[in-house]
């Protein structure tokens, strides 16, 4: 199978290394971070002005019509600087679910050019659904989503619910009267919130024409794009430990000297190399109509690449000695991203067992 990309992919990579090194340094970050709203409204427009928000847009909506390799590409390139902004919700997940929503067209525009933000909103806490009713020619919605991420930022929500027994999905003015949020900050920065719904009432129109399939499809897409940004992280520990064991002085030599460092930098190394092919395997099945194989790889991947960024995040640490743990260093803060990822969708126990369903029906 031929893995090479195309010049266009591999500009598109480089620009957003180049925009990561000059305009999302570290030090910006951490600015951001400390803010009131926890993310950049400036570095949102920028994302949009450099055509990423509308990667993933048909390009009948004003999009570039990329695939998962283009994403894969991006958030390789982006996961090192960490990014508070709703990239991942947003521009992928919440994109890859609307796209396929026909009537949806005018909001993939205004998505596209960082007009507006939308996140999926689905988890719920101990499996108790989120209700909805017909009133009238409107509907009602009633319950609770947990941990959604950027749910502040965005001004819509596309909102899980369960109409007469059946899955459906409702776009939900963030303002909506009823809905209330619980914002907080989670293990690596980003901010997350509880989001309420106590008798929201919403028009038919809110109703999307989609289904389970439909949000499926959306959250294997985000997942994969998650395990992209994981590669990305890693791959940047790596080269930073390294570098540190090869100025880091020791008994009159660079610790990078010692055998048994280097025997740890080679695991690294290995672990990273086995999570990128997964990651390529991630973003080539996450569209693939058999949901039975596109969970069996997506499974895979996640459990590979889970394993690979808590080894790589703990040793990235642990090489740096003491200073590894410290707030003023970057690799603390890949640390907390890497072990945020390895639970998010889903950790790698979850992964496994969703493996093991899945191949017993393959």
């Amino acid at each position: 199978m031929d893995f090479s990309f195309t010049e266009e992919q591999l500009l598109l990579e480089d620009t957003v290394r180049r925009f990561v090194a000059k305009d999302y340094t570290f030090e910006k970050r951490r600015a951001i971070l400390n803010s009131a709203e926890g993310w950049s409204r400036e570095v949102w427009q920028a994302l949009a002005d450099l055509g990423l928000l509308a990667l993933n847009v048909p390009e009948a909506h004003g999009g570039l019509g990329g695939g998962p390799v283009d994403t894969m590409l991006v958030m390789n390139a982006l996961g090192p600087g960490l990014p508070l902004e709703p990239y991942l919700a947003s521009a992928v997940t919440a994109t890859g679910l609307l796209r396929d929503c026909p009537a949806q067209a005018g909001l993939l525009e205004k998505m596209a050019t960082g007009e507006h933000i939308v996140v999926i909103a689905h988890e719920e806490q101990n499996d108790v659904p989120t209700l909805c009713r017909p009133a009238g020619t409107d509907f009602l919605l009633d319950g609770r989503k947990c941990v959604v991420a950027h749910a502040t930022a965005a001004d819509m929500l596309i909102v899980s619910a369960r109409l007469a027994g059946e899955p459906a999905l409702f776009l939900v003015p963030r303002d909506a009267a009823g809905l209330t949020l619980d914002s907080y900050p989670t293990l690596d920065g980003t901010r997350a919130a509880e989001v309420h719904l106590a008798g929201v009432r919403l028009p038919a129109a809110a109703r999307l024409d989609a289904g389970r399939d439909t949000l499926e499809r959306a959250l294997d897409i985000g997942l994969a794009a998650l395990c992209a940004e994981a590669v990305g992280i890693m791959k940047a520990a790596i080269d930073a430990t390294v570098d540190y064991l090869r100025t880091r002085r020791q008994f009159g030599q660079p610790i990078g000297r010692f055998q048994a460092l280097q025997h740890r930098a080679a695991d690294m190394l290995m672990h990273y190399e086995q999570a990128r092919s997964m990651s390529y395997l991630a973003a080539l099945r996450c569209t693939a109509q058999d949901a039975s194989e596109r969970r069996r790889a997506l499974a895979a991947a996640k459990v590979t690449i889970g394993r690979a960024a808590r080894f790589i995040g703990q040793q990235a640490v642990q090489l740096h000695g003491g200073m590894g743990m410290t707030d003023e260093l970057v690799v603390s803060h890949w640390f907390k991203r890497l072990t945020a990822i390895e639970l998010l969708a889903g950790d790698s126990d979850t992964h496994l067992q969703q493996f093991i369903q899945a191949s017993a029906y393959a």
